[in-house]
């Protein structure tokens, strides 16, 4: 396909621009109130209709940047809010997604939870836009996400909004399966004091506490959450099953804060910092002969700022800063037989005699190579970006923006240095609804970036037919593009060893390339990747139904996707064959649906996934088996059949109840399922109000999960829970 009709539009680079791509949340509205009277008007003026008041409908706030409510939205997005999260029990934000038609969650390497939309992984999850509260959060160099590290507390959550399908659109390059946009809650809202804990199976534990005030001239919150885990009970190793050191502990603070002006502009000021240590079991992620188990050390921080305006009712806009830095300390000591069986390195003798000089003696099986090696790395993002939404009739609403974006990174073992990416973009959508009964959507956004010195357009059109003003048919189109991670397109991966033993002393310091490792018949490090690229077609229906006395919603989707020149391969010390080398045609339905009624709420999702891979790369470079390999891979976190059911009653004497049953099939050859159920009681007094509950998660498979090492012996959890607020 020649370059002129490339999927996402691509077009010529400029050298020396720099790119951006940044992607935030849209506020929508603004109260005409003043804060005294009103203060979530201002900080969350997407929350009210244009009259001021609560929509019945169900409204969506980041699929195009705009509020619109589900009829008119282009595209099916699902919405878990905050309440029902700590009501079904669930103990870590990754398992959120597990509500999610066609989400996978599970656990990839030693203690690295994953989850993704219809699987096409690498080895870490790509591929998705992760936001909180209108920052980036996924990582700057691999493009993945650490949701171990995710600066954000489950009390703090008002509500996540997950745009199933691509949202390039609307929010750039890694928006490529869809987005994700976690919103936490006002301060406002959380005004006094609060403090919560759960203990329960495997070391899990969780502390929350905060502490905030409200008055007519802003409000702020500050918050401290701990997290705690043992991991799983076991891995195999030779056969039988060994302690799995792979658990994490993490401390993270946050500060909230909005700053009234006036009743037309306002503040918002939020600022984090994260630290703690993710466990690596040495056996399974320790490299080159690891004597120790190689832990992470996590230390982050982020700076947000936002200013909020409005010229009019009408016409609103925001201009927004943040900066955010993560560092991560990653050191073990190695103990490498330089000749026989067990070299770690297979050639490690020959790797080792051509680094010594001349003169030197020759190293001998009995003389093994020992120091200490590192994986630290260092990564920042600085992102900026102004957004207008002017509202010209209730049939005609348009929003628009620009956006800049610097990722750096530093590594001496991945980069030998320092590197940069720039992102730079400009994006729009349209919606116009020239009769009652029907609405269009039109958007796009056209972004730079240096990682591949091209630019791209990615389109999104949808058309919306409504009915009885509670139910749609949507015909959605939309294309978008993902391009390589720093680490994909330009590493320059070696290792420096320190603290060398004698008679190796005089390789302190050396680099050691690990281009000089790896299958030199299959490798393809350094070579140039291109952009992945995806064509989505959606028809899609929702619609609600008042009955006598409950209100259930259903949303149905139809898929279908081509994925193109997809990244497959793997990538570690001994081979590296990625390449745009995999395309995946996949079509499927998606099911979510709800019951209201007074004191009860129902809900199940279901999703149906039929993914077909082949290999489009030069069949001269692969051996068939490895070929089929880098087909597999990307399809290592599918499941053909997913799902999930929940039930949260209210019960007397202040009791509420809840039971949740998860789902998911044919996902490397095995499968998950699991049911949760809740007991909790809540007493509210004039000055206080309590909370204890008990949260049973039971395995009913109890094959491990994703890897064979994902091992839990019980097949019953229990966590225990207490909170208080004043």
């Amino acid at each position: 396909m020649s370059n002129s009709t490339k999927l996402a539009f691509r077009t010529s680079a400029v050298p020396g621009l720099t790119t951006l791509g940044c992607a935030l949340t849209l506020f929508l509205a603004t109260s005409s109130q003043s804060w005294a009277q009103n203060s979530d008007s201002v900080m969350y003026p997407e929350l009210l209709d244009s009259t001021g008041e609560a929509s019945q409908l169900p409204e969506v706030l980041s699929t195009t940047r705009l509020r619109q409510s589900k009829l008119k939205v282009p595209g099916t997005t699902t919405i878990i809010t905050g309440d029902m999260i700590r009501d079904l029990g669930i103990m870590n934000l990754v398992e959120v997604f597990r509500l999610v038609p066609g989400m996978v969650v599970g656990v990839a390497g030693s203690s690295n939870p994953v989850t993704s939309y219809h699987g096409t992984s690498q080895y870490e999850q790509r591929r998705l836009q992760v936001q909180v509260d209108g920052r980036t959060a996924y990582r700057a160099s691999l493009a993945d996400v650490e949701w171990i590290a995710m600066p954000v507390a489950l009390e703090n959550i008002e509500r996540i909004e997950v745009s199933r399908g691509p949202n390039a659109a609307a929010y750039g390059i890694n928006a490529f399966l869809g987005s994700i946009n976690i919103i936490t809650r006002s301060p406002h809202d959380t005004a006094g004091v609060e403090a919560y804990a759960a203990a329960g199976s495997r070391g899990h534990l969780r502390t929350f506490t905060s502490v905030g005030n409200a008055d007519s001239d802003g409000s702020w919150r500050l918050s401290y959450e701990k997290r705690k885990s043992n991991g799983f009970d076991a891995q195999v190793d030779g056969g039988e099953r060994l302690p799995y050191h792979d658990g994490y502990d993490v401390n993270n603070f946050n500060f909230d804060s909005i700053i009234a002006i006036d009743n037309r502009h306002s503040v918002d000021l939020r600022a984090g910092v994260l630290d703690g240590v993710n466990e690596e079991d040495r056996f399974k992620s320790g490299k080159l002969g690891a004597t120790n188990n190689p832990d992470v050390v996590l230390d982050d921080y982020y700076l947000q700022a936002r200013f909020n305006g409005a010229t009019s009712s009408n016409h609103f806009y925001y201009v927004q800063a943040s900066y955010q830095n993560q560092n991560r300390r990653q050191r073990w000591d190695i103990s490498v037989p330089i000749a026989g069986e067990d070299d770690p390195l297979d050639n490690g003798t020959a790797l080792i005699n051509s680094l010594l000089p001349p003169g030197s003696p020759e190293p001998t099986a009995d003389t093994p190579f020992i120091a200490s090696l590192n994986e630290d790395a260092e990564e920042s993002r600085l992102e900026f970006e102004i957004q207008d939404t002017l509202i010209l009739n209730p049939d005609l609403k348009f929003v628009s923006g620009l956006g800049y974006r610097k990722d750096t990174y530093q590594s001496e073992t991945y980069f030998n240095g320092e590197g940069n990416n720039y992102q730079t973009r400009v994006f729009a959508n349209t919606e116009y609804s020239p009769l009652n009964w029907l609405t269009f959507n039109a958007g796009g956004n056209w972004e730079k970036t240096t990682t591949t010195d091209e630019g791209y357009f990615s389109p999104r059109i949808a058309t919306n037919f409504i009915f009885n003003n509670n139910h749609a048919i949507r015909f959605v189109f939309s294309r978008a593009v993902r391009t390589p991670d720093a680490f994909e397109q330009n590493p320059d991966w070696s290792y420096r060893p320190r603290n060398v033993q004698p008679p190796f002393e005089v390789l302190e310091g050396d680099r050691i390339l690990v281009a000089n490792l790896v299958d030199q018949d299959t490798s393809t490090f350094g070579e140039t990747l291109e952009e992945e690229r995806i064509t989505s077609r959606e028809i899609s229906y929702f619609g609600q139904f008042h009955l006598d006395r409950a209100l259930m919603s259903v949303e149905v989707r139809y898929f279908n996707d081509y994925l193109r020149d997809m990244i497959s391969g793997v990538i570690n010390e001994e081979d590296w064959y990625i390449d745009n080398n995999v395309a995946l045609d996949q079509e499927g339905v998606e099911l979510e649906a709800s019951l209201e009624f007074s004191g009860t709420k129902l809900r199940a999702t279901y999703a149906y996934l039929d993914q077909e891979g082949r290999y489009t790369g030069d069949p001269d470079k692969l051996p068939p088996n490895t070929q089929q390999r880098a087909v597999d891979l990307l399809g290592r976190l599918s499941a053909r059949h997913s799902g999930s059911a929940a039930w949260i009653q209210d019960l007397p004497l202040g009791l509420t109840s809840s039971a949740a049953f998860y789902i998911a099939q044919e996902v490397r050859n095995t499968r998950f399922k699991r049911a949760d159920f809740r007991l909790a009681r809540r007493v509210d007094q004039p000055k206080f109000s309590y909370v204890l509950a008990l949260t049973i998660q039971h395995y009913i498979d109890m094959e491990p999960w994703i890897s064979p090492d994902n091992i839990i012996e019980d097949a019953n959890q229990y966590f225990v829970e207490a909170g208080i607020r004043f």
